[in-house]
This record gives C-alpha cells, structure tokens and sequence, in this order.
C-alpha cells in the first residue's frame, strides 16, 4: 500500500522522481532489546534516509525518541500510541491513543448496560498508559473498576489472573495492553464456563496477523481504523485491487495509504530536500481526505501538532467474525 501511494503520487504528479523504500527489520521490545532498534535506525540515516516509518511499539519508541532528537535529528513517523514519543522530529499516526481509547472502552461499555469492569493489564508501559487513563475514563463513565490483575506482556500462562477476576464477578473485561496477553485468554475462560463481554483496543489489530491472533482475539469487541464507509478508503482499496488482484479490507493498507500520503507531500514540498526541510514540510501537511478511520477523518499536523489523523472518528470499535477472514462495525467514536 505504501509503494502503490507512492507510485500514484508520481503519476498524479505530485512529485517528480521515484520515492526509494529501504527496509531494515529488527527484533525489538518486547522480545528482542531497544539497542537493536535504535541500532537500525542509525543505520537508516547513514545511508541517507530522508525520514523513517518507524519504529512502531511504545516501548520502542519513547526511549529512540531521545536518539533521534540527541543523534540522529531526522523525522520519523511511527504508529504508536503514546504521547510520549511526539517531538520536534516525531510524528504520529497512531494505531489509537493511549488516552482516547479507555474512552472509547468506557462508552462503548456504559453503552452497553453494564456498570462493573475487570481490567486485565500487561506489565508494560503500553498496559500502564492504559489503566491509569482508563482508571479516569470509568470514575467519569460512572464505572466501577472492581479488579485490575496484571499479566505478563508475551503469552504465557494467566490462568490465576483470570481466576481472580473470575471471583469479583464483573458485568465486561477490558485487555490493557499490546495484546500477546491475551493468547491464552480464551482456553481459561472455557474452563471456568465465563463468557463475560469483552473490549480491547487497537491490540485487536494483531488478529490479522495470523490465525493464532485471530481465535484468541474472536469474541472481543476491539478498536480499529478501518471503516467500510470511508469513500477515500475505499476508493483506494478499488486501486489497489486493480493493481494486485486482491482486495485487503482491514486496517493496514488504508493506514499505510496515509502514511505514504503525508510522505509524499512532504517529500514535494521540502526545500531543500533534507530531512530538516522535510520535517519542516511535514508541519505544513494540512486537511487531506483519510483513508483510515471513518468518513471525514483528515490528516493534518503543525508546527507543534504531531498527531496526523484528526476528528474522533479515527477510531472505529469492531469485532472478528467466525469465518476467520472479516470483521463487523460495532461503533463510531462520539456515535455511542
């Protein structure tokens, strides 16, 4: 999706020469060590990189940030959902904040009926961001936050956590975290014979990744940025169809479609064409029709604005269906 926005910018003639991607891939936090990160981004600008897409985990982003603005000085965009990681050379398109989405939880979960709730937190910053927003977002919903039981953040056993919850007897789960967590979520519940109703946030995009994401994540309802009714998303998927044969109707290719947008702008607008004359031409991206997030979402930053996707309906809340391959719209953000 990146390439295909980019090669339509130069058709459209936005730009006027080809935009190179270079990739470097890494094992960072939570498995691999910020080192290796902060490592390939380095290597990145040596090799001359006008701006990075990346790195994408909090827990990786907030700790490069400091190299980037100490070292590096060159932009990046990342999809993380932190405020943390925003900077003179930090830009943002997240995948859902860590701020706006216990929001969203605590309506979604007000909205629905029920008054007490049970958090289930990964022992991270992403799971600590998490509870102590949602904390707020429930004291102000009226919510009762009866147990929060912390597990660790890759998929291990969690089987005494859910138990405790078990017995505070909550009317919903809420999931904290990036969302390996939740891999043996679904086998304990089964045990126990609970079937509580259950919200997470944009960690149930990790459902696309492969079929194990996919059955632990069914049956929550999760927070996302695809919405089949985006014409601008939309539109796109119809180009990218015609280019590869297939049509990919999840969130990635509409994100990544704005990420090359924003990119691409400022790739023609920079004078000079040096990663300060980009990061300056990225502040001046203003207003562009999104393919992410519902209709009427825009991408936008400014000199001291560095969350690109504007509107509260850039998140959307969703849920997998059993056939392993689509999902369904629960809710618009501002709409429950």
């Amino acid at each position: 999706a990146i390439e295909l926005g980019f090669a339509e910018g130069r058709r459209q003639g936005v730009i006027a020469r080809p935009v190179e991607i270079v990739f470097r891939e890494v094992e960072g936090l939570p498995k691999g060590t910020i080192k290796a990160v902060i490592d390939a981004f380095g290597e990145l600008v040596d090799e001359g990189c006008l701006a990075v897409f990346g790195p994408a985990i909090t827990d990786n982003c907030v700790p490069t940030r400091d190299a980037i603005e100490q070292r590096f000085q060159v932009p990046a965009m990342s999809m993380t959902g932190t405020d943390d990681w925003l900077g003179e050379w930090t830009f943002s398109l997240p995948q859902g904040s860590m701020t706006d989405e216990p929001i969203f939880w605590a309506d979604l979960i007000a909205a629905a009926g029920h008054t007490e709730v049970g958090a289930l937190v990964e022992q991270s910053l992403v799971g600590e961001s998490y509870i102590r927003n949602f904390r707020q977002a429930c004291a102000r919903k009226g919510l009762r936050l009866v147990a929060e039981e912390w597990v660790p953040q890759t998929a291990q056993d969690i089987s005494g956590a859910l138990g405790q919850l078990h017995e505070a007897k909550p009317d919903a789960l809420v999931h904290c975290g990036f969302g390996f967590g939740i891999v043996f979520v679904k086998p304990v519940l089964e045990q126990l014979s609970w079937d509580p109703p259950r919200y997470m946030g944009t960690a149930f995009q990790n459902a696309w990744i492969n079929p194990v994401m996919w059955r632990a994540i069914l049956g929550w309802t999760g927070l996302d940025q695809y919405d089949e009714g985006n014409p601008v998303g939309q539109e796109f998927l119809d180009r990218y169809e015609a280019a590869y044969g297939r049509r990919p109707q999840y969130c990635v290719p509409v994100m990544n479609r704005d990420f090359a947008t924003v990119l691409l702008h400022a790739f023609a607008d920079a004078h000079p064409l040096t990663p300060r004359g980009v990061k300056e031409a990225l502040e001046r991206v203003k207003m562009i029709p999104a393919a992410g997030g519902a209709p009427g979402t825009r991408l936008s930053f400014g000199k001291w604005t560095r969350r690109g996707w504007m509107g509260a309906g850039y998140l959307v809340a969703r849920r997998l269906d059993p056939d392993g391959h689509s999902s369904h719209l629960v809710a618009r953000f501002g709409e429950v």
